[in-house]
């Protein structure tokens, strides 16, 4: 039990480390391509035209998730910045945030030309 408890303090330094060497400007990316790694979040941001704006009922209607589980990815792809949103009367309407996942594949794209 003693070597299991140890391991797991190990892993858990050893990951702060890790956490420490990633530059700060990535840290604030890692929210974008968490967002974008999940499946249905990628559904849902493929859901929107150019310029289009929609509630979440209309979300629901071409998802097969619930509207309680849309509204979770939701605030995800929102608190990552890559959809924007605002209350009218009673429903919110989302929309693209272009600029977050530009910012993210830039950096990526310069790390990668840099090395």
């Amino acid at each position: 039990m003693l070597d299991n408890q140890n391991n797991i303090t190990n892993y858990i330094d050893m990951n702060k480390d890790y956490t420490k060497a990633i530059p700060p400007a990535w840290r604030n990316f890692a929210k974008v391509f968490i967002a974008l790694g999940d499946e249905h979040r990628q559904r849902i941001m493929l859901t929107f035209e150019a310029g289009e704006q929609l509630n979440v009922g209309q979300i629901v209607e071409v998802s097969t998730l619930s509207r309680s589980a849309v509204s979770h990815h939701l605030k995800i792809l929102r608190e990552a910045g890559v959809l924007d949103s605002e209350k009218r009367g009673k429903e919110v309407y989302f929309w693209l945030n272009k600029k977050p996942i530009k910012e993210s594949l830039q950096a990526v794209l310069d790390y990668v030309k840099s090395q």
